[in-house]
């Protein structure tokens, strides 16, 4: 009898923890020690070859078109991004250049554009609504400076799921980190 309240108990303390582990639970940490940057991501996400692309992409396997990249560029004249301009002015000229192109059939919608400092370095989050002829997506993005390069940490998904994986979007984009 007495190991059978144990068993149960054993369950149901179990079952209580398992509900209170954070959504971070279910990241892993991506790290490129080459390149000097790192994110966490969902761990049922895997990795994607891609040539002449992004520095890294990976994306669900059920879910095929969700997906998170990394790009690195060159930045004018070694700019900071305070100098390259506001987090506004970076996320429209994303949107223009990269997201939504002249001739790609997309629109980009810059929904929210902010600041933060961590560890003395600046990253601009910025959130996008995009049209694609046959869907609207969701991006969220982290974009940063360091050592004369534009790192921009780039997450997608349909609209039709952004309500259920937003939060775990935040996490990752706001995991972003260069060193």
């Amino acid at each position: 009898m007495l190991k059978r309240i144990a068993a149960v108990l054993l369950v149901v303390l179990s079952l209580s923890l398992q509900s209170c582990a954070s959504a971070t639970a279910s990241l892993v940490n991506y790290t490129d020690n080459y390149d000097g940057y790192e994110f966490l991501y969902p761990n049922s996400w895997v990795a994607v070859d891609v040539k002449d692309g992004p520095d890294v992409v990976l994306h669900d396997l059920i879910e095929e078109t969700e997906n998170v990249s990394v790009v690195i560029s060159p930045v004018p004249e070694n700019k900071s991004l305070e100098e390259l301009g506001t987090p506004t002015d970076v996320g429209y000229r994303l949107s223009k250049n990269a997201i939504a192109p002249p001739g790609s059939g997309r629109t980009a919608e810059l929904v929210n554009a902010v600041s933060r400092e961590v560890d003395g370095i600046t990253y601009y989050l910025l959130e996008y609504v995009v049209q694609l002829p046959n869907q609207v997506r969701h991006n969220l993005a982290s974009v940063a400076v360091r050592r004369g390069q534009l790192f921009t940490l780039n997450l997608s998904t349909t609209e039709r799921r952004w309500e259920k994986i937003q939060d775990t979007f935040y996490k990752v984009v706001e995991s972003f980190s260069v060193y």
